[in-house]
């Protein structure tokens, strides 16, 4: 879809910028977390066991971690990944608030997460 900018009450284009890696756009996103989204920046290539998350942000409002996966180009098997963290978030939420707790230099507690 297109998108345009006014100028002197007309429509212009803006042009298409295709970022080069898929590193730019997480990058871009997690400096810019809480303007995009209201979210909290936690932690960029979080691993736990076999699993790396992209990038880790809290949600304050939903009291709930949010993991945030980047796709430069097209992929059939997000909603398995996305079902993987899912399960890792659950059996792992110590980890989680731990993470945060010192990013964040925060005192969450487990209590305080959905």
């Amino acid at each position: 879809m297109p998108l345009y900018k006014i100028a002197h009450k007309q429509l212009e284009l803006i042009k298409e910028q295709p970022f080069k890696y898929e590193r730019d756009i997480q990058l871009l996103v997690e400096n810019n977390l809480n303007t995009l989204f209201g979210l909290q920046f936690v932690r960029g290539e979080f691993q736990i066991g076999t699993l790396r998350i992209d990038t880790l942000a809290y949600d304050k409002d939903a009291k709930s971690f949010v993991i945030i996966e980047f796709k430069k180009g097209a992929n059939f098997s997000v909603v398995d990944q996305g079902m993987s963290y899912l399960g890792l978030m659950l059996n792992n939420k110590s980890e989680f608030i731990l993470e945060y707790n010192e990013k964040c230099n925060a005192s969450l507690k487990r209590e305080d997460v959905d």
